[in-house]
């Protein structure tokens, strides 16, 4: 059959759902889409239309985009991640990998209790890898969720290009909502682009090998430029009221905006011994009673992990209780 007909058919064949189809979704882009893998990448139009024949709409999938964990309150957010079962579970993931974490850290730099905070957030450790088919979600995303269509049309190449390079089979994946992949939840050009083969086997594996889990996680911190033994946030009071006319950060990251001098000038103090030309950005965590921190460099990296302050102040507050609970066993 000539390609153009196999597009035609895959047009009309794509998220026919026997028991649910979507009437919005953008036919013509798969059409696109399936052109574009054929020129840019030589993939086989017969085997991608046979591939893509298989993937379903998800109404859950999209009403989970719209209401993300990131919408809570910092109060309701928080209490999801620091449990004494996730502390508990992520001392004994330490215990357990104690040496591969140690060799992490030597090779990037990254503090144990930082990797292992992020697998507690991401999976628990491993024990919530995502219920979403892969393939499902990011057509789903791609194809029917216009808002962000064009991001998660360049997720499902490089997820296809992922499991052509890791020899896995794309249509049995098991991912979150969002596509993120493994036990720490990479995207699937985080995974190209980050994971590394930190168990020497020649592949990156990160839903079976610990250690490629514990580097690559490891490896991303470094390469969005973690600061080796340098602090992340600290609480902070405000002795004069909010100063006037400088952006603060709430619920969406601020990469340092002005130095610690210059908050301390304003009227912003904090129990720790910082250089007044260290860069730095004041956080406000709303609830009940507003929190305010002073985040540093690092908490800005943990936010490129995941564009959250929320998410960010909930690894680094779980890597505090995991990392006094460990150093109480030794």
């Amino acid at each position: 059959m000539p390609v153009a007909c196999l597009l035609a058919a895959l047009a009309v064949a794509l998220f026919l759902d026997p028991v649910a189809a979507e009437p919005d979704d953008d036919r013509a882009g798969v059409q696109r889409f399936i052109a574009a893998m054929t020129e840019r990448h030589g993939f086989d139009p017969v085997a991608l239309q046979a591939l893509l024949d298989t993937a379903r709409y998800r109404q859950a999938i999209v009403d989970a985009m719209n209401r993300p964990y990131e919408g809570k309150p910092w109060r309701d957010y928080r209490a999801l991640f620091l449990t004494p079962e996730r502390i508990d579970a992520g001392v004994a993931f330490w215990r357990d990998h104690a040496e591969t974490l140690a060799r992490a850290e030597t090779a990037f730099g990254v503090a144990p209790e930082i990797v292992v905070a992020i697998l507690g957030v991401e999976t628990s450790y491993g024990r919530n890898l995502g219920a979403h088919r892969a393939l499902d979600a990011l057509a789903t995303l791609s194809f029917s969720y216009p808002k962000r269509a064009d991001f998660f049309r360049g997720e499902l190449e490089s997820f296809l290009l992922l499991s052509r390079e890791e020899r896995l089979d794309p249509g049995k994946i098991l991912g979150s909502y969002a596509g993120a992949l493994g036990k720490p939840q990479f995207i699937s050009s985080s995974y190209r682009a980050y994971a590394v083969d930190f168990d020497g086997d020649g592949r990156r594996d990160l839903w079976q090998s610990d250690p490629d889990v514990i580097g690559s996680v490891a490896n991303y911190f470094k390469l969005h430029g973690w600061r080796t033994g340098e602090p992340v946030a600290f609480p902070a009071e405000l002795t004069a009221g909010l100063p006037d006319g400088v952006e603060i950060a709430e619920k969406t990251p601020l990469k340092p905006n002005r130095t610690a001098g210059d908050w301390r000038d304003a009227g912003i103090d904090w129990r720790a011994s910082t250089a007044p030309s260290t860069p730095a950005a004041l956080i406000r965590l709303a609830g009940p009673t507003d929190e305010y921190w002073i985040g540093l460099e690092n908490f800005y990296v943990i936010t490129r992990y995941n564009h959250s302050n929320l998410y960010a102040m909930a690894v680094l507050q779980l890597s505090e209780k995991i990392r006094a609970r460990h150093a109480g066993e030794r």
